[in-house]
């Protein structure tokens, strides 16, 4: 349980959710959105965030949309990894959540909380980084409809009281080839090593990460190199890991050369999966 004594809020609407955080905010309270709580839960056990006030936003009708809207796919951010893998309306976002922790976890967890969280793993965005995907957010300001990678720079960048409503996915992507692939040190449920996301579009391959570095991420200079195919394959993954935009964390779940390995591996299996045709160079 959390340790301290908070208001709670349970607004039926956005604009409501919105007006109640900036009335919080003015009094001082240090509100809190939430969706899921297993984040705010797990922190707030261990006096790493601390607040007054928390509004829950997981029965509001715009945040539980999970439906194709003319040609988007369009989810809520209170929608789960559980309820997203069910339906199976994106199967690369469908398997990627289906391994963010155990399947108890993830019927709590919902995408805009995996998305907006501080944990640096964030699997869940993987796929999205990948797809020319919009993000809908409301302020006090206003309601926006914005490409995700224009506000997504490591974590979301979000204002303070500013909630992330709705992801919108171009229907395109969603019968992309692709590819999905997590591995952790011991357990299947486990934080990754590395967790890896590709999809081929338009007979390019695009490629997102998580577990090598701080935050989940996309490189187009990675995703050029991959697409060489006036080289060989073990130079175009070469090439690729030698434009990693981050540096590769060397701790106890792994040292920087297994990621590498790892990664390695798994950029080969990439390209031997998605490419058509497979190893259109295979020197």
């Amino acid at each position: 349980m959390i340790p301290y004594d908070f208001e709670y809020y349970r607004p039926e609407n956005l604009a409501e959710a919105v007006e109640i955080f900036q009335t919080l905010e003015a009094e001082g309270k240090n509100p809190l959105y939430y969706g899921g709580g297993t984040e705010i839960i797990s922190m707030a056990r261990m006096s790493n965030i601390f607040t007054g006030a928390v509004i829950d936003v997981k029965e509001v009708p715009e945040l539980k949309v999970m439906e194709i809207q003319g040609d988007h796919l369009v989810i809520g951010a209170a929608v789960t990894l559980t309820q997203i893998h069910e339906a199976n309306l994106f199967p690369l976002l469908a398997q990627a959540g289906a391994r963010v922790a155990d399947h108890t976890i993830q019927n709590k967890i919902t995408l805009g909380g995996n998305i907006c969280g501080t944990i640096i793993y964030r699997e869940a965005v993987l796929p999205l980084l990948m797809t020319e995907c919009e993000a809908v957010t409301i302020s006090p300001a206003a309601r926006q409809t914005i490409a995700l990678e224009k506000i997504f720079a490591g974590r979301l960048k979000l204002n303070r009281g500013e909630l992330l409503a709705q992801v919108r996915i171009p229907q395109e992507y969603l019968s992309c080839p692709y590819f999905h692939a997590k591995r952790t040190k011991k357990d299947k449920i486990d934080y990754p090593l590395l967790t890896v996301c590709a999809i081929n579009k338009d007979d390019q391959i695009r490629a997102a990460f998580s577990g090598l570095g701080d935050y989940p991420f996309r490189s187009l200079e990675m995703e050029s190199e991959l697409n060489r195919t006036d080289l060989g394959v073990e130079q175009r993954v070469n090439n690729a890991i030698e434009k990693i935009p981050l540096v590769i964390p060397d701790n106890l779940l792994g040292s920087a050369g297994y990621r590498k390995f790892i990664l390695k591996n798994l950029l080969t299996s990439i390209i031997k999966e998605l490419e058509d045709p497979p190893y259109a160079n295979p020197q």
